[in-house]
């Protein structure tokens, strides 16, 4: 299978490079899998598609400050600095700009209080970097870091919530579980009100989600590692809700790769921690996720592939060439797709 088949042509015009005042003002697009229909919709009408023996499944997660601005203790001009994941004991795998002011040995200081010290260049490029501190971390991380946003949005955030879902608790990820945005207290009010059982899980989203697949080939591409937590009230209830007659509605491609990583043949879920670099694209057979809410995502992306997987390939492109005609807004602040 080539990458290269997992490829669009998208209008930069058509990349939010801000959220809309409400958050579920957004559109919707609803895909019909069996029918190939399309429906044009707005996001609140979500409600309108949810069985009060469903469940929704969401990922809490919240991101980081992961973007830090330092300088090397021995060169002039200023480093950034940005968490991928953290190795135990206070070392972090990070990426560096500019590389060549983060060899191994170098020390970044970022404030009298935090400073790193790089220990080795991965083959990929990014650096482990062993911080040294004073007091709590997350609470300096906090008062010095930035909110990262994807490399495509070239505006500030004026309010860094607007890039957490409202029901982020885990912090963790260095960037959103976008398909979450769209939620409101009043939208989740509602879909609880319905019978709907809305339930949690944990992900914490890396980089290399939102990359273009490099690989020739679908196949060869090799998965970064997440980690994820499933509690066990949790997959109890999913698994009731799915043995009841429910469908399970995964909210965010990174829900699925949680659900279908603990999944069993029969499509109950065991509870879990740990990391997963489960790899989804076309063939894959879905054992725990019956509709998916999604944003749209990038090109030769794994989450492009991870759809096409849920749906089909040809029926996705069909959604994707459709969204762009009507002018749907893309990626991480964009529109919102359920794929039934």
């Amino acid at each position: 299978m080539r990458v290269d088949d997992f490829d669009f042509n998208l209008p930069q015009e058509l990349i939010a490079q801000r959220p809309l005042a409400v958050r579920d003002a957004s559109r919707l697009l609803v895909v019909h899998r069996n029918t190939g229909r399309l429906e044009d919709r707005q996001f609140t009408d979500l409600v309108e598609y949810l069985h009060p023996s469903d469940v929704l499944v969401i990922n809490d997660s919240r991101v980081l400050p992961a973007r830090l601005w330092g300088r090397n203790k021995q060169r002039s001009g200023v480093i950034e600095v940005l968490l991928l994941r953290p190795r135990g004991e206070g070392q972090w795998e990070v990426l560096v700009r500019p590389g060549k002011k983060a060899r191994v040995g170098a020390v970044i200081e970022f404030a009298p209080r935090l400073s790193c010290e790089v220990l080795e260049i991965t083959d990929s490029g990014s650096r482990v970097v062993q911080f040294s501190f004073s007091g709590d971390f997350e609470a300096v991380l906090a008062e010095l870091g930035e909110t990262p946003l994807p490399p495509y949005i070239h505006e500030k955030l004026d309010d860094p919530e607007r890039y957490q879902t409202i029901y982020a608790k885990h912090s963790g990820s260095v960037a959103a579980p976008t398909a979450g945005l769209h939620f409101t207290p009043q939208l989740l009010a509602a879909i609880d009100q319905m019978g709907v059982a809305v339930v949690p899980l944990t992900l914490h989203v890396g980089l290399g989600t939102f990359r273009p697949v490099q690989t020739e080939r679908v196949e060869d591409h090799v998965m970064h590692e997440e980690f994820f937590e499933l509690s066990a009230e949790s997959a109890a209830l999913i698994n009731a809700r799915r043995q009841a007659g429910g469908r399970v509605v995964a909210v965010g491609t990174t829900s699925v790769r949680v659900l279908e990583t603990l999944a069993h043949d029969d499509g109950t879920v065991r509870a879990g921690a740990g990391w997963t670099d489960i790899f989804i694209y076309p063939g894959y057979q879905f054992r725990a996720v019956d509709a998916l809410v999604t944003n749209f995502h990038l090109p030769k992306s794994s989450l492009l592939m991870l759809v096409s997987a849920f749906a089909d390939r040809e029926t996705i492109m069909r959604a994707y060439e459709h969204a762009i005609a009507q002018r749907y807004r893309f990626f991480s602040f964009g529109d919102g797709m359920l794929l039934l």
